[in-house]
């Protein structure tokens, strides 16, 4: 059975290091976590241990105690001091009270006494690992929630401008390099940020998006790249957790000096510091960034440095203006009405053709985000605003296409991308299962 088939995956993707001066335990847990991890590595010593933390970056250390010069312990609690934050096993044939306070105190995750079998130590392997999992999921999410981020929303539309941003974004979604998004504020640099995350091999591990004006200068280092203040006080900045997938920075513009340095240094070198540590930890990101600002102009002014410009405008993405997509509004307006009218709870708003010409007429300064604003405004109040109110029949102008059918035209393309699951159509959609079983009854009673 392999390590995907009995621990769910849990152990795939992991890198290990084992550290034990008997070459014979060294190659035995090599033969058992060889077959199920996506690296493991030995080191006969502490001070070969030290050089390979030094070159890579392992998701779990496991660790004899007694080995000659000096304990396990005195190693991790010295490369705790250092900057280790990997999880960590101890092996040991001596478990009294004294050796589990002071593993305790460095950071140890967990206990395996010798002598042990395959099964003990891949169990307690896969159990390191969903710790780890488990605390940055919790982190992340909890960031995500905080910060109310875009989420799992979609790049929608089939204008021009749209249909060639997308074809972009696939185009560069399996290469490393840095792509910059630019465009007004509310056209999507974080939807389409995402939506690159999403297409690239790199989807099933974290996205993280950092508003560089949403935190205070003196703070936003230490949150990126984490503080060393001890062997218990080790706090994992974003970098590191969401090392292998893709960090978005947004508002780049709006970087402190100090940032602007220290983000250079991470993107040539791929390895990041954290502030009181004394190691560079080696890093797998993707880095994306956004603005809505003239860095050109901001370079010329001596605001934003050159190098850095030049280091992160590798590939740049300009997002259109909602006033340059408006055939794009039908689309938009339809699925915010039906988001927020089941998210709220409030029916009875409808979109009239003489709302959607108004809709598509308007010039939108603040792009779709001030769309989905007008939306669920209208939604909570049960009326559009004067300016876009309508009676229903619009005359003597183009006829906007049916809403019902736009809706149902999405609806279906979101199932046909879901296998034709419903509950993930609606997870998708951002709305009920029942909404989308009872739209699809309507409709199949209309066909008949």
């Amino acid at each position: 059975m392999n390590g995907r088939d009995e621990y769910g995956g849990r152990l795939s993707g992991a890198s290990i290091l084992v550290v034990d001066d008997e070459p014979g335990m060294r190659n035995f847990l090599t033969k058992i976590l060889g077959p199920h991890v996506k690296l493991v590595e030995q080191a006969a010593s502490p001070s070969e241990a030290t050089r390979r933390l030094d070159e890579t970056h392992y998701d779990l250390v496991i660790l004899d105690n007694i080995m000659p010069g000096r304990t396990g312990l005195d190693w991790l609690d010295e490369q705790r001091r250092k900057g280790l934050f990997a999880e960590t096993i101890l092996i040991t044939a001596y478990a009294d009270l004294d050796t589990a306070i002071a593993a305790l105190r460095v950071g140890v995750g967990d206990f395996v006494l010798k002598p042990f079998r395959a099964n003990q130590i891949l169990g307690a392997v896969a159990r390191a690992l969903d710790r780890r999992s488990l605390r940055r999921d919790n982190t992340l999410l909890r960031r995500e929630l905080h910060a109310g981020g875009a989420g799992a929303g979609k790049l929608l539309g089939k204008s021009e401008p749209m249909v060639a941003v997308r074809g972009m974004l696939e185009k560069l979604a399996p290469l490393p390099t840095p792509v910059l998004f630019t465009g007004a504020s509310g056209t999507g640099k974080e939807l389409a940020a995402r939506q690159l995350h999403r297409l690239s091999d790199r989807a099933e591990k974290p996205f993280v998006a950092v508003n560089c004006a949403a935190i205070a200068p003196g703070r936003i280092v230490p949150e990126l790249f984490g503080t060393v203040d001890g062997p218990d006080k080790l706090t994992p900045g974003l970098l590191l957790l969401a090392d292998g997938g893709t960090l978005f920075l947004d508002e780049v513009a709006q970087m402190p000096e100090p940032l602007q340095a220290a983000m250079l240094r991470v993107l040539e070198d791929q390895r990041l510091r954290p502030e009181g540590a004394a190691r560079e930890i080696p890093l797998d990101l993707r880095f994306l960034f956004a603005t809505n600002a003239d860095l050109k102009a901001e370079v010329a002014a001596g605001r934003f440095r050159a190098d850095l410009y030049h280091r992160i405008n590798v590939m740049q993405i300009e997002m259109p203006p909602l006033r340059d997509r408006s055939e794009d509004i039908v689309e938009l307006a339809a699925l915010f009405l039906a988001q927020f009218q089941a998210s709220l709870g409030m029916r009875g708003l409808k979109l009239n053709d003489e709302t959607l010409l108004k809709l598509r007429r308007y010039d939108w300064p603040g792009n779709v985000r001030e769309l989905r604003n007008l939306i669920e405004r209208s939604v909570i109040l049960g009326a559009f605003p004067e300016e876009f109110a309508g009676a229903g029949k619009v005359t003597g102008v183009q006829a906007v296409e049916n809403l019902d059918l736009v809706m149902q035209r999405h609806m279906m393309h979101i199932l046909d991308l879901s296998g034709g699951n419903r509950a993930e159509a609606a997870r998708r959609l951002g709305v009920s299962r029942k909404t989308i079983d009872r739209k699809m009854a309507v409709w199949s009673d209309e066909t008949e």
